[in-house]
């Protein structure tokens, strides 16, 4: 595919956006998509997966050299990684991936791809099936690890798949999602499978990531968000430069990332039920995960999470929890409590569900009463704190770690681009309480819109960090007078608020000025560069002299932008995006005057560090922003 002309890329894409819009039928293992009244393409898909070319196969003249078959297999979903093993505990009923461990092959090799169409909208799971501990861990039976990835240099093999995977996200962050089409994306799958081959897990599922958020942002998904294709392609090139160059064997082995969760005996639990909060996977994944705690106050999840989509979601939380002979549902455990003996666990904190554990329901306690009360003692400050620590700046946390337990008081609305969120004050912050989740399909908009009728509410809420430039969080659940509500599968009925005093106007702006102001400049131009390439920055870029040999660059320029960056005070977010836009523009002449091409691997580390500032400076001032 990647000899193909120009004018046969864009017919191939074409022809994506055409299949995709076309009626698509099962019949067991065969998925068929009618490419018009009288023409079908078929993937054949024994177990689920497409494995062979020859499984695609076309009813037209042209087949098997027919556009039909390449962009089924470019259309298709990516499949999930089953070449992994299971976890150990679970031989009877594996496990389901966590998001960010699929992959597939490129669609011009032998492919695996889903036979069911690409669900219609996909966001982004707000936290992956697993936990670990808020405050302290746990006193016994802590789960150990087994080394799936071991602290050696990296091999041939490993060095080469980096490099490719670098090479491939630099023509996708060249073209950006308008240019990053059918071919763009075989190539970087293509890069992904040698590096899963590889043992690269880590950059392997950034590259699976970053697919399937250029799918979403081509399709125009609801789900789709521009920053979140910016972080996973920022992960890619990340841990493909570490890759690539000289390094200790721990830190490769961190940027290769560890295939799979292992799972080792935890003894016996008695664990309190805190929250249950639904899943929505870009990877077509859906489901719930509930959230408990231990005595020693550690946290455990028990996840449910399938293929499938927002029905599932909003459904499997009346599903009975699959552990030992329990007939307590999701939602009833969220409630209640659970003896486990046998346990198993992962390192993260989530309990395995083999033959051998054996469970039964327990009382559960209240979120004033202990266990769970010491959740929230811990202050503000420091649980921001370990949440940032933890990586919360760049993506949830599959750890739990992200989670904050605020006591606030609901004060009113402040109207933004994205939709209305909750204003409340918590330990002399006004904070920004947000839709943990947007789809319509789930209760988090409509309960935040309730919510919102009831300022002067008092509310002990779990949350999840949303780093900013001022106190924002994502509200998972909450108590109320009329008990504990899971915001994103219970809705709220009007008598469960009562409305203590008008509702004021809605607050347009920054709940509190900040010094983080200006760094959305710097955040808008990195995410114009995903979603229009290098050519997003080139018509802002200074003037160059006309000379033979490649240009080079000025001590500094001067634009509106990075004049405001230098007034207020950030110089570096200046010569960063300075250096951006150079490195947009520059282009070289031979010997004859014509142009040469760009360099694309300058390009795209100039982008690198802006991004890398970007997470660096964020994670700062929400450090910042939480302090009393």
């Amino acid at each position: 595919m990647a000899a193909l002309s120009p004018r046969l890329r864009k017919r191939l894409d074409a022809a994506v956006e055409k299949l995709a819009a076309r009626p698509v039928t099962s019949d067991g293992d065969i998925c068929r998509i009618a490419v018009d009244d009288e023409t079908f393409v078929e993937l054949h898909a024994p177990g689920g997966t497409v494995t062979a070319e020859d499984a695609i196969r076309c009813g037209c003249l042209l087949a098997p050299a027919c556009v039909h078959r390449a962009a089924a297999a470019a259309l298709a979903p990516i499949a999930d990684d089953t070449s992994a093993p299971a976890p150990s505990d679970a031989p009877d009923q594996p496990s389901p991936p966590a998001p960010d461990e699929a992959a597939t092959a490129p669609p011009t090799e032998p492919t695996e791809a889903r036979t069911s169409p690409p669900p219609t909208s996909a966001p982004t799971s707000s936290a992956p099936p697993a936990s670990a501990p808020p405050t302290s861990a746990p006193t016994t039976s802590a789960p150990t690890t087994l080394p799936l990835t071991t602290s050696a240099p990296n091999t041939p093999p490993q060095a080469a798949a980096a490099e490719a995977l670098w090479q491939a996200a630099v023509l996708v962050l060249d073209a950006g999602v308008d240019g990053a089409g059918a071919v763009l994306q075989a190539g970087l799958l293509r890069a992904a499978h040698t590096a899963r081959l590889a043992a690269l897990p880590r950059p392997a599922a950034a590259a699976i990531r970053t697919v399937n958020g250029l799918r979403a942002a081509r399709a125009a998904e609801p789900g789709h968000r521009t920053a979140e294709l910016a972080d996973a392609l920022a992960e890619l090139l990340a841990t493909a430069y570490g890759l690539r160059r000289p390094g200790t064997p721990d830190a490769h082995a961190a940027l290769r990332g560890t295939a799979r969760r292992a799972y080792a005996p935890g003894g016996s639990l008695r664990l309190y039920g805190l929250f249950t909060e639904p899943v929505l996977t870009s990877t077509g994944h859906a489901g719930v995960v509930t959230w408990t705690v231990d005595a020693a106050g550690r946290l455990y999840t028990v996840p449910d999470v399938a293929p499938g989509g927002p029905t599932r979601a909003r459904n499997a939380g009346d599903r009975a929890v699959r552990m030992g002979d329990t007939a307590l549902t999701h939602r009833d455990l969220a409630r209640a409590g659970l003896v486990v003996s046998g346990a198993t666990v992962s390192a993260e904190g989530r309990l395995g569900a083999g033959r051998s554990v054996r469970a039964a329901a327990a009382a559960g306690a209240d979120w004033t009463a202990e266990p769970l009360a010491a959740l929230w003692s811990v202050p503000v400050a420091d649980q921001v704190a370990r949440a940032l620590a933890g990586g919360a700046a760049k993506a949830p946390r599959a750890t739990g770690e992200d989670l904050l337990f605020l006591d606030a008081t609901l004060t009113g609305v402040a109207r933004e681009a994205g939709g209305d969120c909750l204003l409340a004050e918590c330990d002399g912050l006004t904070v920004r309480l947000t839709a943990a989740d947007d789809h319509p399909e789930l209760a988090h908009r409509e309960n935040l819109a309730l919510l919102a009728t009831a300022p002067g509410t008092r509310v002990r809420a779990v949350a999840r960090l949303v780093p900013a430039g001022h106190p924002r969080a994502a509200l998972l659940a909450v108590r109320l007078p009329t008990g504990r509500h899971d915001l994103g599968l219970d809705r709220l009925q009007r008598q469960d608020v009562t409305p203590t005093s008008p509702l004021p106007e809605p607050a347009p702006g920054p709940v509190r000025p900040t010094p983080s102001a200006p760094l959305h400049i710097l955040r808008r131009r990195t995410e114009q560069v995903v979603v229009a390439g290098r050519r997003a920055l080139t018509h802002a870029a200074p003037a160059r002299p006309h000379t033979t040999a490649r240009h080079t660059a000025a001590p500094h320029t001067t634009t509106p932008d990075t004049a405001l960056l230098r007034r207020a005070g950030l110089s570096t977010a200046a010569e960063l995006l300075d250096a951006l836009r150079r490195s947009a523009a520059e282009r070289g002449r031979d010997g004859f005057g014509r142009l040469v091409s760009a360099d694309t691997d300058a390009f795209a580390c100039a982008w690198l560090a802006t991004a890398r500032y970007l997470d660096e400076a964020s994670t700062v001032l929400c450090r910042e922003a939480w302090r009393t």
